[in-house]
């Protein structure tokens, strides 16, 4: 998450001080990534620093006002626009340890996959649950419409990330297990949705590849039929 772009955001809507932008921020997400004031004002440092954002004097309280800058606009707007880099896609700590896990001794990844995955599950249920309260906010009326419609937005990628997680995890057990079969096993075992290996076509004089043997023994006996046809 860009929390130096989200504050930006934030600012562009008018001067804020630090804990006002730390209160917006985290109501705007839900508090799935909260902030601390300390984060907050060390970034508007370096925002300061960068000329995106600049003092705009104090409210009542004696607050320190910060407010974006015309150069700081343009780099949101330039953030807006820019597809989100994935070259160097952020460390996941699930596709590590089941990295370390595979082919470590005393450890039962199938054990790991499984504890996990009820993890996740447990997650997308209470994902759910949050999604159904804050649409039935919306849909009354009795919401702060921008923060619950950002927040639902939040909800609905947590839903489709655990989802996701959920097949891959499957996934990963499924191909544990194929990898675990005897080396004889996974030379006579086919795919699951293994197409049957293509045929000589007589007619055109095209060379197929040959059979193997477990697929010339089967073929046989149709040959046969066909011939006595």
């Amino acid at each position: 998450m860009s929390i130096r772009h989200g504050l930006l955001a934030l600012l562009e809507r008018g001067p804020r001080y630090g804990s006002q932008l730390r209160t917006e921020f985290e109501s705007r997400t839900g508090s799935t990534w909260p902030l601390n004031v300390g984060q907050v004002y060390t970034t508007l440092a370096r925002l300061e620093r960068d000329g995106l954002v600049a003092p705009g004097g104090e409210d009542s309280a004696g607050h320190t006002l910060y407010a974006i800058t015309d150069t700081g606009r343009s780099e949101l707007r330039e953030w807006y626009e820019r597809p989100v880099d994935r070259a160097n896609p952020p460390r996941d700590e699930l596709s590590i340890k089941l990295a370390m896990a595979v082919g470590a001794p005393g450890v039962d990844i199938r054990a790991v996959i499984q504890s996990q995955r009820h993890a996740t599950i447990r997650a997308m249920q209470d994902y759910t649950r949050l999604k159904a309260t804050a649409l039935a906010a919306i849909e009354s009326g009795q919401s702060r419409e921008r923060d619950d419609v950002a927040w639902l937005l939040v909800l609905e990628q947590l839903i489709f990330q655990t989802e996701a997680e959920a097949r891959w995890l499957d996934h990963c057990e499924s191909r544990l297990v194929r990898l675990s079969l005897p080396a004889d096993g996974r030379a006579a075992a086919p795919e699951p949705h293994q197409a049957e290996p293509p045929h000589a076509d007589e007619d055109s004089g095209a060379t197929a590849p040959a059979p193997s043997p477990a697929t010339t023994a089967t073929a046989r006996p149709r040959t046969a039929r066909t011939r006595r046809g």
